[in-house]
């Protein structure tokens, strides 16, 4: 056995053949020095006389799992990774990829170069790039058609999501799936395959051609995306079934280039770093979060229940707390039918709701949460029904347990004050439904301790969340945004821009509802009596327009009426007669405004409700502001967030 070392690249020789490492960490992404030294064993093995077969394996967690993110949004550096694909295919010496962990884009272009693809039952490929703006450029829309049909390219680089070794054994992407020691498993693989015939390389294989209908299902589901990098690479995988490897080969490349630079891979980058930071925070990187192993909820209703459901999809432990034994069943039949949606939708089996159900024991005595690490309220948004509650939990739970409020708009201060141990309170604002929206907005008050603040993310990790510190404000980040949105929508309104204009405008932006039509869904009373509570403790108010619309009894769909009118059974929204009447006094005469004009007022508001959160602290910087509004509040990922948009605009 002998060897010759790298710094990323190891060639090691197991009799007649060559084992290629690469040790890259984290994840052995593809920077130039790898791509370098990928190219450099090629011409090593092919060089060897004794050599008959490449074995590439990679040290650590996973195969190599894409681009290097350092490298994103700079001009590609040769040598270019399609050039390095195209070297591991051409070689005489048969390279085979090992795969554990996840070959996802550039890493899994360089596995499709390799002769034969093996994996782990635990492994995952995929080409994820669109979810980054931009198409596969080294090959993932060309090759993969030639391995595994042109269905199942479509499917894998228009959606961007990876594949399992199952999934991806039965479509051809790999070759076999091993139990055991994975380089003794590969070694045994590559001398089985000596003894036969070698396959034809990806770029040798044919193509069977679609029918137009297929493409053109394909293009309308393609665009619900609302970005252009979906269309993009359907676009190329056509053009790769029906031309020659090598011209389909630099039409991607063009595509992949000109998409690098485009306003929405921006947008998306921008994203993907903020959320690649947002989970683990830098200053709490060195602190230890209190462990929570049991979590109470106290209040049953629509937000309770989806929080319970949330901490039962990651296997946590409930003690579900209600006043009285009717609410109690009530909020039990009301998580029993959201995991029936589950089970309905079918991302979830009857035996998995069962053990779902099973995990939350429900219960009328607050001495139910002795035992619980972390107790969450979700009662009526009332300062004094939540003072009550937290009386009762500082009595009965222990004096290190975590105890949160899930308000939207109450100071958590306020709720919590004069109670003992105020280093264990924290607001963990969950958004509806709890159970599939991903927003956190986490506020701690002055006292909160940093293992509080810590397990807070932590807990967020473990539900699937985005987390995001938020400081106390009324509406704290995202619901004081939303305010500032809906004033200036009012605001445009009176200035006789038609509603169905402005909703129109907002959906052009790439928001799935306009203003409007997301009250009318949601409820005009909800907003309309937060308002009413402010005013009755006496402070000025003033009165919206859709406090008019509520107190004509329009409260949206609900009530048949709101901003729109409603007919049974039917959702679309009309535009309202009544609603002109009702609003006649407060409306100037009606003026046409192009489309972008409005969209670009309205972002540019909560721009600058943004900018006044930052300056007073609330938000510790812009990326936090634009993941809240991206995953919260509908803004379209492929634009960056308010912040970012209003910077790359302005």
């Amino acid at each position: 056995m002998d060897a010759r070392n790298t710094s990323v690249v190891s060639l090691h020789h197991d009799g007649d053949i060559a084992m290629v490492t690469v040790n890259n960490p984290p994840v052995n992404a593809l920077s130039l020095a790898l791509r370098q030294e990928l190219l450099d064993a090629v011409e090593a093995c092919e060089a060897n006389g004794a050599v008959r077969a490449v074995v590439l394996i990679c040290e650590g967690r996973t195969f190599i799992a894409g681009a290097d993110v350092r490298e994103f949004g700079k001009p590609p550096q040769p040598p270019h990774l399609p050039d390095v694909v195209a070297r591991i295919e051409g070689a005489q010496k048969p390279w085979i990829a090992a795969i554990h962990g996840a070959a996802l884009g550039g890493g899994f272009e360089v596995a499709m170069g390799c002769r034969f693809r093996i994996a782990v039952a635990d492994a995952k490929v995929g080409l994820p790039e669109v979810t980054l703006g931009i198409v596969p450029g080294a090959s993932g829309t060309v090759r993969t058609a030639r391995l595994a049909g042109v269905a199942c390219a479509v499917e894998l680089v228009t959606s961007g999501r990876p594949w399992n070794a199952d999934k991806a054994l039965a479509a051809g992407l790999i070759d076999d799936i091993v139990v055991g020691d994975l380089k003794e498993e590969a070694l045994a693989f590559a001398r089985t395959a000596l003894e036969s015939p070698l396959p034809p390389v990806a770029s040798e294989r044919p193509v069977e051609p679609m029918p137009e209908a297929f493409w053109q299902e394909a293009k309308r589901v393609a665009s619900k995306v609302g970005y252009q990098a979906p269309l993009k690479a359907l676009e190329l995988i056509r053009l790769g079934s029906e031309l020659p490897f090598s011209e389909a080969m630099i039409k991607e490349r063009e595509t992949f280039l000109m998409l690098r630079q485009s306003d929405e891979a921006a947008a998306l980058r921008h994203v993907f770093f903020a959320e690649k930071a947002a989970g683990r925070p830098a200053a709490l990187r060195s602190v230890e979060p209190r462990p929570v192993a049991t979590v109470g909820v106290v209040g049953g209703g629509t937000m309770g229940a989806g929080i319970v459901a949330a901490l039962r999809q990651a296997g946590l432990p409930v003690v579900l707390i209600e006043r009285d034994q009717i609410a109690l069943e009530r909020g039990m039949n009301t998580l029993s039918a959201l995991f029936d949606g589950a089970v309905k939708r079918g991302k979830l089996d009857a035996k998995g709701k069962a053990e779902r159900m099973g995990g939350v024991t429900g219960s009328v005595e607050y001495g139910a949460l002795s035992n619980c690490d972390l107790v969450i309220e979700a009662v009526f948004e009332e300062i004094s029904v939540k003072r009550a509650v937290f009386a009762e939990l500082a009595h009965h739970c222990r004096p290190d347990a975590i105890l949160a409020t899930n308000t939207s708009y109450l100071d958590p201060r306020e709720i919590v004050l004069g109670l003992p141990n105020p280093d264990r309170f924290i607001g963990l604002h969950f958004f509806s439904p709890a159970h599939v929206m991903k927003l956190l907005e986490i506020v701690p008050v002055p006292e909160t301790a940093q293992e509080v603040l810590a397990a807070a993310f932590a807990l967020a990790r473990r539900l699937g969340k985005m987390p995001v510190k938020a400081g106390i404000c009324e509406g704290f980040i995202g619901n004081r945004i939303l305010k500032r949105y809906r004033a200036e929508a009012e605001a445009l309104i009176m200035d006789g821009v038609p509603i169905a204009d402005i909703d129109k405008a907002m959906r052009g932006f790439g928001f799935r509802m306009g203003p409007f039509e997301a009250q009318d869904l949601g409820g005009l009373d909800i907003a309309f009596l937060q308002r009413e509570g402010a005013r009755s403790k006496g402070n000025e108010v003033p009165e919206t327009l859709g406090d008019i619309l509520v107190k004509a009894g329009r409260k949206g769909q609900k009530t048949g009426g709101g901003w729109y009118d409603y007919r049974d059974g039917d959702r679309t929204a009309y535009p309202s007669d009544a609603v002109k009447q009702l609003l006649k006094g407060r409306i100037g005469a009606e003026k046409t405004r192009p489309l972008d004009t409005i969209s670009n007022h309205l972002i540019a508001a909560m721009a600058d409700e943004g900018q006044a959160i930052l300056d007073e602290g609330i938000a510790a910087q812009p990326s936090d502001i634009d993941l809240v509004e991206i995953h919260g509040y509908g803004f379209p990922r492929w634009k960056g967030g308010p912040m970012f948009w209003a910077e790359r605009m302005g």
